[in-house]
């Protein structure tokens, strides 16, 4: 997996040949926060409204796939209060993306466990899918109460359950009877993973999903990762040549 720090010398953009699938790990809105003496809640509004803009950038100029990590099945254990401001923002951009996914023609998928959530987020989530299902347009996938060896788990789970049940043979089990069974189904494996906020590990996230993907990472917190750091990225990723074990 090629792996770049901090900012590549060009940063011109090939709009003819952008990354089919971007991820991004959402990190450093408490931090960000922190620096300018507010709650670390400020920071989580701040970085919901930055994920809209850079949302719709990669809209606007064709990435098909949008995956981002909104919350991890590990951020249960941050303060209840910290907890109740992200799901209350979650709720509120739900809400919005319902109106705007026919404006943008947009597909939203959740990925992720259901099992802890309110029941009207995961009301919303419903609506929200449902609403989007016949958009063509670029599909955005929220990591929401989402944990990469958690999902594995269950994909293993489903397979030693229909072994059992006679409908695949253990000896015939292959990765894509794996990757069948988690919730990037029938999605495209990354192609660039983004990670803002310094921090260079992936905690968790879509690990089966990233075995080729090339991997950039900046110490810009995500709430200062703007339409720039993104054509930055992009240039990196463009510099790459991807092998995929091969020569």
């Amino acid at each position: 997996m090629g792996i770049f720090k901090r900012k590549p010398k060009e940063t011109s953009v090939d709009f003819n040949a952008l990354p089919e699938h971007v991820a991004i790990i959402l990190d450093g809105n408490g931090r960000w926060a922190k620096r300018r003496g507010m709650p670390r809640t400020a920071g989580h509004a701040v970085g919901s409204e930055n994920f809209r803009k850079v949302a719709t950038y990669c809209n606007d100029i064709g990435i098909k796939y949008l995956t981002v990590y909104a919350f991890s099945t590990e951020n249960w254990k941050r303060p209840d209060e910290e907890v109740g401001t992200i799901m209350s923002l979650l709720e509120k951009y739900i809400i919005e993306a319902i109106e705007e996914v026919r404006k943008k023609n947009l597909k939203l998928r959740f990925w992720g466990s259901r099992e802890g959530l309110s029941d009207r987020i995961k009301a919303l989530m419903e609506r929200a899918e449902e609403e989007s299902d016949n958009m063509t347009g670029m599909q955005v996938n929220v990591c929401l109460n989402y944990g990469a060896r958690n999902e594995i788990t269950n994909a293993v789970r489903r397979l030693v359950h229909d072994v059992a049940e006679g409908k695949i043979s253990a000896e015939s089990i292959s990765e894509d009877d794996i990757d069948s069974r988690l919730y990037s189904a029938g999605t495209p494996a990354p192609d660039l993973l983004i990670r803002p906020g310094g921090e260079m590990r992936l905690s968790n996230f879509l690990l089966w999903q990233l075995a080729y993907s090339e991997m950039y990472f900046t110490d810009k917190l995500w709430p200062e990762f703007d339409e720039n750091e993104l054509n930055r990225a992009i240039a990196a990723f463009q510099k790459r040549n991807r092998r995929f074990g091969g020569v």
